[in-house]
């Protein structure tokens, strides 16, 4: 096993796919930071807000306020240079840090997409992207032809992990036999052209979307891995991706998972690509033929590097599945639901309110939230725990700080969840002032009255 291990390592292959997925990543990343830019979500989502939602273990990482243009400006510019393969390593820590940041200044805006970018970016820092076919080539009077093989290959791993946990996620009760939350979004969809207001209403269709994605994440990889059904499989990734991008605001992720895709093709493939940018580059074409004076890319820190990657996957296998660790219901308690590939699969609401007390004497106050967060943060707020805990703190110290005393903080909260009738949420006895975040399971959430099998 050490051995076939040790041969795979000093594997070989073409460096072209990875210098493909550099550029069109780099692009994709520049553009998406364009389009939330020009769209104002800077100043709507990191800037107007009075306050922000914090991961726990990051509550030092703090909005720049009209400095955020910067930073968005910075990581911009540093995925441009990874799409060019100027200054690369620089230029991929650079992103990783600043979309990174951007990411944990406010939870509200969580995205599994978001996450994956964090994850990919961080991981294209150990790999040699800009061994062909970048600046970096002209600088160094040097470009390699080949690289190891497992440069390419983790990248496909990535995917793979994203698309088959989607899939496991999937098999639960609500999603594939009540056709749950696909049930409540396809109705509202009756303005599509066409289908809107015929497939979009039916039942059967509710439960075919259902069953059809959950079969699309878990075999995508592996059609993907094959010659002969390569592409086929694209073909269902970009249909599939655009087909969900019509159904619903995921913003750029269907492209990216469609260009990122590209990466399971054979260098033939992507060596008729990078000939089509060089055409588009025509003027410049002589210079973008640096001499081959190396043709295999070598490790300064070989070791290390391995060594990195296989506690960064093995960490990927298994951080996703420390819900197990917790006794209740998972889409109901939310107990490690981020950050494990759990995509669209509730649909929940909830309708949350605070009571500030006075401990001694009794007397209490409700608060209107719209006092101190935006729409978009009340809203996820009302049905997320830790937020709710979180923003409970927030009260407590922004009345105490008024000079209120002996204060008690207890939320009056109800929520739906993926079709069910609304239950009261969290014990309104617990004083969520003196409750602390942890990752104890939180016995200030009440039982889920229903039960969801599966993964």
């Amino acid at each position: 096993m050490v051995a076939k291990l040790k041969s795979y390592f000093n594997t070989t292959t073409n460096a072209a796919p990875l210098a493909v997925f550099r550029v069109l990543f780099g692009l994709m990343m520049c553009f998406s930071i364009i389009r939330f830019w020009y769209h104002g979500w800077i100043e709507k989502l990191y800037i107007a807000p009075n306050f922000h939602f914090k991961y726990y273990g990051f509550e030092w990482v703090k909005s720049l306020g009209s400095y955020n243009y910067v930073l968005f400006a910075i990581c911009g510019i540093a995925a441009v240079f990874v799409a060019l393969g100027f200054k690369y390593r620089i230029a991929i820590v650079t992103f990783f840090l600043s979309f990174t940041y951007i990411e944990f200044i406010d939870k509200t805006t969580y995205l599994n997409h978001y996450y994956f970018i964090s994850v990919l970016s961080f991981l294209m820092i150990f790999l040699p992207a800009n061994a062909q076919f970048s600046l970096d080539n002209l600088l160094r009077k040097k470009s390699y032809i080949q690289i190891p093989r497992w440069c390419i290959d983790s990248i496909k791993l990535l995917l793979g992990i994203v698309y088959f946990y989607a899939g496991i996620a999937k098999i639960n009760s609500d999603w594939l036999f009540k056709a749950m939350p696909l049930k409540i979004w396809l109705p509202s969809k009756y303005d599509i052209p066409l289908i809107g207001n015929n497939l979009m209403q039916q039942d059967w269709f509710h439960y075919t979307m259902s069953w059809s994605g959950m079969l699309y994440d878990l075999s995508i990889p592996f059609l993907l891995l094959f010659k002969k059904t390569r592409t086929f499989a694209f073909v269902l990734v970009v249909f599939f991706h655009v087909f969900t991008r019509i159904l619903f605001p995921i913003g750029m992720f269907p492209y990216i998972m469609i260009v990122a895709t590209l990466i399971f093709f054979e260098a033939s493939t992507h060596e008729k690509i990078i000939a089509i940018i060089k055409r588009l580059l025509s003027p410049f074409r002589s210079q973008l033929n640096p001499p081959n004076s190396q043709e295999v890319y070598t490790f300064d820190y070989a070791k290390l590097t391995k060594g990195i990657i296989i506690v960064f996957f093995a960490f990927q296998f298994m951080f996703p599945f420390r819900y197990l660790l917790y006794p209740n219901e998972l889409f109901w308690t939310e107990e490690g639901y981020r950050f494990s590939w759990r995509v669209m699969l509730m649909e929940k609401a909830g309708l949350t309110t605070f009571k500030i007390a006075n401990a001694e004497t009794g007397h209490y106050f409700y608060v209107d939230n719209t006092d101190f967060l935006t729409p978009f943060q009340e809203k996820q707020m009302s049905f997320q725990p830790d937020f709710i805990l979180e923003y409970a703190h927030f009260l407590g110290d922004h009345f105490k700080a008024q000079g209120h005393e002996n204060i008690q903080v207890f939320a009056d909260s109800y929520v739906a969840l993926n079709g069910r009738l609304s239950q009261q949420y969290i014990d309104p006895t617990i004083d969520l002032y003196q409750e602390k975040e942890s990752f104890k399971p939180k016995h200030w959430i009440l039982p889920f009255k229903d039960d969801i099998k599966g993964f």
